[in-house]
């Protein structure tokens, strides 16, 4: 007949508690850190918030870009932009004009 003695039993069950506890430990570690976790929802969030502001931005740009693209069509020209783009791209100025040459920065 075998016997089993309180120690042996109690030794059981605190193992088995410590396996338990461990195994929390680690999904509760994997449930803040992991790729998937707390942390990296959080970090997420804040790149779709910056990824957000840069679209708005490029949004405003393509729109600007589009109506200044609208106004040099071969069908009709708006000649103040015409006379901008001449006078900036290659260096034309009239005849009274007070020309002030800036340095750059």
């Amino acid at each position: 007949m075998v016997t089993r003695t309180r120690l042996g039993r109690f030794f059981r069950v605190l193992g088995l508690y410590c396996i338990a506890a461990g195994m929390i430990a680690y999904f509760a570690f994997h449930a803040q850190h992991g790729n998937y976790g707390i942390e990296a929802g959080k970090a997420l969030k804040e790149e779709i918030g910056t990824l957000t502001a840069e679209r708005d931005e490029l949004i405003i740009e393509r729109t600007r870009i589009e109506h200044r693209n609208q106004l040099l069509r071969a069908t009709q020209i708006d000649p103040d932009l015409l006379e901008e783009l001449a006078r900036r791209d290659l260096s034309f100025a009239m005849p009274n004009d007070l020309i002030m040459v800036l340095q750059r920065r």
